[in-house]
């Protein structure tokens, strides 16, 4: 009797020992390892949040980056306030585009000359400009064509042909006095001109005049804003 009770008394004894043995928390090297582990993962998450920041920050620097229209210049084509995504890598500027310009200096023609440019001052900028004037337009024609405007009937010209502008919400009436027509366009300069033909400050204007193709910052080429105008620009 006395063998079993301390036969019963051991057994329970080792049930315990291994109840406990169980519960007994993870040892050093298994803590350290799982601290380590979550560490990681953080580090792999913070790591990814920069390189994507990093990436964000070189897209918009180099690659694109966001404009605004401030005025009418460029009706019906762009609105006031809209937004706008602008390629500006490895771009150049050909007929058709619409495009945004450093306008801090104009070039002109010195008088006499059909050739040699001279610089003017810009068009003055806004208390919102940075201090350099920037402007949305549309590219005519580039180094080595003709451009020619006929201003009694409002039509344009480039190397004699007369050109077919949907987008224009007038025709072409205004002379600002820039240039005599036609003349051809020195190369690595282009011409310019908003689709409101008779509200817009363009290379017609001695304030603007031919633009360095080193001065277009870049292509519009998606308005983001207002959302239901969202859409590819041309």
């Amino acid at each position: 009797m006395s063998e079993d009770i301390h036969e019963e008394i051991k057994e329970e004894t080792e049930q315990q020992a291994d109840i406990k043995s169980k519960e007994e928390p993870e040892s050093k090297p298994e803590q350290e390892e799982n601290k380590s582990s979550v560490i990681g993962d953080i580090m792999d998450v913070i790591e990814s949040i920069i390189s994507s920041v990093f990436f964000v920050v070189l897209l918009f620097a180099f690659v694109c980056r966001p404009v605004a229209v401030d005025g009418r210049s460029m009706l019906p084509t762009l609105k006031d306030k809209d937004r706008l995504i602008l390629i500006s890598a490895f771009y150049t500027p050909e007929p058709g585009d619409i495009v945004v310009v450093n306008n801090e200096h104009s070039n002109t023609f010195v008088p006499g000359s059909e050739t040699e440019l001279q610089q003017g001052p810009g068009i003055s900028p806004g208390p919102n400009d940075g201090g350099t004037k920037r402007i949305i337009k549309r590219v005519i024609a580039k180094g080595g064509q003709e451009i020619n405007i006929d201003f009694e009937n409002g039509i344009v010209y480039v190397d004699g042909k007369a050109l077919s502008e949907s987008y224009i919400n007038t025709p072409t009436y205004r002379d600002e006095g820039a240039f005599e027509y036609p003349f051809v366009i020195p190369e690595g300069y282009v011409f310019v001109m908003g689709d409101n033909r008779n509200d817009s400050a363009d290379s017609r204007d001695k304030r603007v005049g031919l633009i360095k193709e080193e001065d277009v910052l870049g292509k519009v080429f998606l308005r983001v804003y207002p959302f239901d105008r969202f859409g590819l620009v041309d």
